[in-house]
């Protein structure tokens, strides 16, 4: 883990969306329709994973972010919905880029 919490919380965020992406799109049509369930085992152990780690690094984020309630409400149900955590990312990029502006401008007078 690098010492910025919310860029480890965007790359996990981007794997954990994209492996339920997988188990989806992938994985449970591969176990319906083909009968072949071992990819739902395999995709789904690995989402649980990332799930875990996804909340874990939402809670470390908001913590070093001071965000509110709110926003990490906002980031942990983003979890539960297919696209969700790449809303997230482009939303904590953003942020990012205007910080970034913010900084690059000086202080205002």
């Amino acid at each position: 883990m690098s010492r910025d919490p919310v860029r480890d919380f965007r790359w996990i965020a981007i794997a954990e969306g994209a492996s339920f992406l997988l188990l989806l799109f992938i994985a449970m049509p591969l176990k319906y329709w083909a009968g072949i369930p071992l990819w739902v085992r395999i995709v789904g152990s690995i989402h649980g994973g990332l799930f875990l780690l996804y909340i874990w690094a939402a809670l470390r984020a908001a913590n070093h972010d001071k965000w509110s309630i709110k926003q990490l409400l906002v980031a942990l149900v983003a979890s539960l919905l297919p696209f969700g955590p790449f809303v997230i990312d482009h939303k904590l990029k953003q942020e990012e880029r205007a910080e970034e502006l913010a900084t690059a401008r000086g202080p205002a007078k």
